[in-house]
């Protein structure tokens, strides 16, 4: 992943950077590992996220 800094703009990178990290994922699965995660949980927490992207992919947009 790369950001890039136009004039010296380090903060207006930060920002953008936060929310590539955040939109892939990578913030959410570095939460998960900071705690040991027992095989059931982990078991429902997936079940749920595909729960979650079924019912996603079946809302239709015109």
């Amino acid at each position: 992943m790369e950001v890039r800094v136009f004039n010296n703009q380090v903060e207006k990178a930060l920002r953008s950077l936060k929310r590539k990290l955040t939109q892939d994922g990578v913030m959410r699965e570095l939460k998960n590992r900071m705690a040991y995660e027992k095989p059931s949980d982990k078991k429902k927490r997936k079940q749920k996220e595909a729960r979650k992207r079924k019912a996603r992919s079946r809302i239709v947009t015109y």
